[in-house]
Order: structure tokens, then sequence, then C-alpha cells
């Protein structure tokens, strides 16, 4: 059996001419106000943002938002409405029925409302297992367009990453669409 190693330097020997990743200079779009084109933008994919206040409480804003959810994931410290700490689950397949899971977001996007979340959990499938989804980001880490966002993932290490903007559509040949497919139904990212 072939090592790892053996495997990467047959590739290797295998791989014709290697080119440097080329520096590209664009002018990329640039926001005046971040904040609002990426609320505006996140609603225009079907999510919601919320700016917190001082004084307000993060638990507060997501239960009047989700004032249904019974099942609500997190193992963010200070998510007090949270019924169970995802982690504690040894089968992924045990968050069938979340109504809800609040994660944590590394930064927005203001181009297409999108959030870049690694992996905060134990299970990935929480992401888009999960009726809805709230992601808690820093109101500061709103990034103009995608060529800013990549450029900040390019230092990051991580085992799993994803740009998730609005509740997850999906449509067919004859234009049905339909919400929740592949992820949540409802997204709610609140700017703290």
């Amino acid at each position: 059996m072939s090592s790892k190693n053996d495997i990467l330097s047959a590739i290797r020997r295998h791989t014709g001419k290697r080119y440097d990743m080329p520096e590209l200079t664009l002018d990329a779009i640039t926001y005046e106000d971040k904040i609002t084109q990426f609320t505006d933008s996140l609603k225009a994919a079907g999510g919601q943002a919320v700016l917190m206040q001082p004084g307000d409480d993060i638990n507060d804003i997501i239960r009047r938002h989700f004032p249904d959810a019974t099942r609500i994931a997190s193992n963010l410290p200070g998510i007090t409405c949270a019924t169970f700490n995802p982690d504690d689950l040894d089968d992924p397949r045990e968050l069938d029925n979340t109504d809800l899971a609040v994660v944590e977001g590394h930064f927005g996007v203001a181009e297409n409302g999108a959030v870049w979340i690694t992996r905060g959990v134990k299970h990935k499938a929480l992401y888009f297992i999960s009726n809805s989804l709230v992601m808690l980001i820093d109101r500061s880490s709103i990034v103009n367009n995608m060529h800013e966002a990549y450029k900040r993932t390019e230092n990051m290490t991580y085992d799993f990453g994803a740009f998730i903007s609005g509740p997850s559509k999906t449509a067919d040949i004859e234009q049905a669409l339909v919400l929740g497919a592949h992820g949540p139904v409802g997204v709610l990212v609140v700017l703290r």
C-alpha cells in the first residue's frame, strides 16, 4: 500500500508546468456604507440582518425573531436561549428537527450578503440541517466584495468553510422554487 507521501510524490512527478498565483489588480466594487449594503444584499437573498444597539440582549433578539423555536442549538457562551449544545451529540443525525442554530461567523460580504463561517461545532451538518440559522458577526468585519473576502481567508486554517447568504433555495426546470432544500429556510445575521 502506498503512503500519503508516495502518492503526493507521484502527483508532483506527473504534474506539468506549475504556475504561481498571479497578482490580481481589479477595480472591484466598494461601498461607502458597507453595513447598509450588507443588510440590503442579505435581504435581497431572503435573509435578514439586525444591527445590535447598546443595551440589546442577543438572546432577546433571537427569541423575538424566532418565537416558536423550541429546539435551539448553540455552543457559544452567552447564548442562554439555546436548549442544547450540539457538541454533546455523538451522531450528527441527532441534529435532525433542530429549529434553530446560533453560530459565529468570521465576517460578512457587503456585495452579496454572505457570511464566511468555518467549522465551530463538532458536526458541520448543523449549518445545513437546522430549520433556521442565526450567524453572529462583528459589524466592523464586513468587507466590500468577494475579492476582499478571499484575501481574508488566505491565511486561515480550517477543515471546513462556507459562504452562506440567505436561506437555501433551489428551483427545477419548471421553475418551482423550493426553500430549505439544502439548508436553512430562514437566516438572520446579527451584527454586533
